[in-house]
């Protein structure tokens, strides 16, 4: 649940004051500020993220010098002096250790929870030399009761946390984020940390379910009390930016207490019902008051599905294209030019923002969770996030996943992220063939009111609402023939290739809407090298020594083509290419044949894309696309030849314009006709065209380009070569 500070207690100061065997850290401003409702008082979120005090050690033994910094949230390899050997198992250490000071000038209230919303591998607190508890998930947020430890008036309090120093730290079946295509695991408290002061009974989580037929928001508010007694609730729902009131609700006499938590079940009507959309991401914020406990989340009035006879995916009741990327957060904290992107907010949404440049409406987070200001950012920036846990086994299982294990996991990740719009799927794992995630999603998928989609990954769907995900990598074949079709080995072959990707017999059986989110297998580095993966299908392209503005030339023509082709067949519910984040590995240690995937950015700070990739990917996922259904065969020298293509449409709206067919040598047109075009909402249309061949043979390019006024013309565009006619 996102959680902003109240403070509407008089009198009551906090001041967070680093110090330690090391010296004084700096000080850390708090940041704290009222919600412009006037609803209750209570809530005190402290935030204790900031430079923390950090050493290595053994499991057992808190250490008697910290003698390094570090920042919180962040990585290990961020400590100043740095740690050798970080991101392997390393004999100069089990474990990190944490250490910060800070003092709560004021008495204690009734509830002192941590928060640690996000630490790896394991996280074990002391709090004033006593041991709080122990979290091991590293996906998801600690939330640790520390009111018996936790000093008040002034008194400095000492708080310690351990973190295994490698994911071997963690027992058998616990999920670690072992990633196949990852060679470093680089421990830390990677999300902020927060202490939260409250008076009983406390909020202990919310869940917002939008309805948007009848213009209202349901509430399940969990509140949990130590003695039995009554309270009163009150909602109130304001436009999250503008701060406009539209609905408000108040339950009086609701009996708390005794063990467990007591569910309250509240309707809000609303007087205004902006939809969220990726194209209108406009967001609410429901703030929700106990009188001694006052919590705060955002939700966007928005619903998704999926319709199992069309395909489709199904927005706020219309059928939705989905067209993005990924991001492969865990891979990018390896990437030598991470540095603290992760964490700064303004770079993030730079990166959405430029995502959104590209006609991207839909990310997967892939292999694992982003820090949480990065779903903050997607509900403003108006994405559909493909929400994938870290499991990625394939048929090796090298973690051996338990659904026993797993399934608490999943709770509490529902939980974290629950009332934000941008969550759309819940994706149980990558690629593995597994029945345990299976099992899992089963026993917790009811606890989403919203009834969100899940993916299975290439384990058995599990409900007749949810989606499949396949990878139609058909030049993998190119790489290693016993991994994959070895018949498409060029572009020419697509002609021949089925719009509608492969499926397991489990996924075919099921007959679910299809999510293509990987399909290109054409992987260069950032500097333009190919990776560990690529280097033989380049040599089989275009020969053994190609240049790299050779290899960015063929990625771009090549990554484009197979986009408007999976997304003109109309076959899947979503095209996302992969991917948008990821590491660049271009033969670095401990890796000397480099990394296995890459993303497409020459300048990570600016988030400069390279200019043939940004140029030739931004039309194939344009809303109004186009895919030349034309190959690259030989055209005859002297002849006519026919040219085809889809035209597509996933706007609303339907569009007209034109089409322009053009033959051009050196990019200059020898041949061109154009086509009046109407596309209808949501559709598509085939279109052909006769063009004369020219005579002299050699290298020619051919390109269907939609044009209307005011518009700048979306292109498909083919290599071509004349020959001589055969008599």
């Amino acid at each position: 649940m996102r959680t902003t500070v109240v403070l509407f207690i008089v009198g009551l100061c906090v001041a967070i004051v680093g110090g330690g065997p090391a010296g004084a850290l700096e000080k850390k401003p708090l940041g704290l500020r009222v919600p412009q409702s006037g609803l209750g008082a209570g809530r005190h979120v402290i935030d204790l993220s900031g430079t923390w005090q950090v050493a290595e050690g053994t499991m057992d033994s808190i250490p008697e010098r910290f003698d390094r910094k570090v920042p919180v949230p962040g990585l290990i390899d961020m400590a100043e002096p740095a740690f050798d050997e970080v991101g392997k198992k390393s004999e100069k250490r089990q474990a990190f250790w944490y250490r910060r000071t800070f003092t709560v000038k004021g008495a204690i209230p009734a509830v002192a929870v941590l928060k640690i919303h996000k630490a790896r591998y394991g996280a074990k607190v002391w709090l004033n030399g006593q041991l709080v508890g122990e979290h091991l998930p590293c996906f998801t947020p600690a939330l640790l009761d520390v009111k018996p430890q936790l000093k008040g008036t002034g008194q400095e309090n000492e708080l310690v946390i351990r973190v295994g120093a490698d994911r071997g730290c963690l027992p058998a079946g616990q999920p670690t984020g072992w990633d196949f295509e990852k060679y470093l695991y680089i421990p830390g408290v990677y999300d902020s940390v927060e202490l939260i002061l409250s008076g009983e009974p406390r909020i202990v989580n919310v869940q917002t379910v939008p309805n948007i037929d009848s213009h209202s928001v349901r509430v399940i508010a969990e509140l949990q009390s130590s003695t039995a007694t009554s309270c009163s609730v009150a909602c109130e729902v304001r436009e999250a930016k503008g701060g406009a009131a539209v609905g408000m609700v108040q339950q009086s006499g609701v009996p708390v207490g005794g063990e467990g938590v007591t569910k309250v079940d509240i309707v809000i009507p609303l007087k205004s019902c902006r939809l969220w959309s990726p194209e209108d991401p406009f967001l609410y914020q429901l703030t929700l008051s106990t009188g001694v406990d006052t919590a705060e989340t955002r939700f966007g009035m928005r619903s998704f599905r999926f319709d199992r006879e069309s395909g489709r995916a199904i927005l706020n009741g219309k059928p939705y294209f989905m067209r993005g990327t990924n991001v492969c957060a865990y891979r990018f904290f390896e990437d030598a030019e991470r540095g603290d992107r992760p964490w700064r907010k303004e770079w993030v949404r730079r990166l959405h923002e430029k995502f959104k440049g590209m006609h991207w409406n839909s990310i997967r987070y892939c292999i694992g969770f982003p820090p949480e200001l990065w779903y903050d950012i997607a509900d403003e920036e108006g994405f559909l996030i493909q929400d994938e846990f870290p499991i990625w086994t394939l048929s090796e299982d090298p973690e051996k996943v338990k659904a026993e294990k797993i399934a608490p996991e999943y709770v509490e990740w529902m939980r974290e992220r629950w009332n934000h719009p941008c969550v759309v799927i819940w994706d149980a794992q990558n690629e593995s063939n597994t029945v345990e995630t299976g099992k899992a999603l089963s026993q917790v998928r009811h606890l989403d009111l919203s009834n969100r989609p899940w993916d299975n990954g290439w384990g058995e769907p599990q409900s007749e609402a949810d989606c499949v995900e396949t990878h139609p990598y058909l030049m993998i074949g190119l790489f290693n023939s016993d991994w994959g079709n070895s018949k498409v080995k060029s572009l020419k072959d697509l002609a021949n290739v089925s719009g509608v990707p492969s499926l397991s017999e489990a996924q075919r059986k099921a007959k679910l809407p299809i999510i293509i989110n990987e399909y290109a297998w054409l992987w260069l580095n950032r500097d333009g090298t190919t990776t560990c993966l690529t280097g033989p299908v380049y040599e089989k392209l275009i020969g053994p020594n190609s240049t790299t503005e050779q290899r960015r030339e063929i990625y771009a023509k090549y990554l484009a083509a197979k986009t408007e082709f999976w997304r003109a067949h109309r076959a899947c519910a979503g095209v996302l290419h992969f991917c948008g984040l990821g590491y660049s590995r271009a033969g670095d240690k401990p890796r000397p044949e480099g990394g296995a995937t890459s993303d497409h950015f020459i300048n990570m700070e600016k988030l400069k894309f390279e200019p043939l990739f940004e140029k030739r990917l931004r039309d194939a996922f344009s809303p109004v696309g186009i895919m030349l259904d034309y190959w690259g065969q030989d055209l005859a020298a002297g002849k006519e030849a026919e040219f085809k293509a889809i035209a597509i449409n996933d706007l609303y709206e339907s569009w007209q314009g034109t089409m322009r067919l053009r033959l051009t040598k050196n990019g200059k047109t020898v041949a061109s006709r154009d086509i009046p075009c109407t596309i209808e909402a949501l559709g598509s249309t085939s279109l052909s065209a006769v063009l004369p061949v020219p005579s002299k043979p050699g290298d020619y390019t051919v390109t269907a380009e939609l044009m209307a006024r005011g518009d700048k013309p979306i292109r498909s565009v083919r290599d071509a070569k004349v020959v001589e006619a055969q008599e």
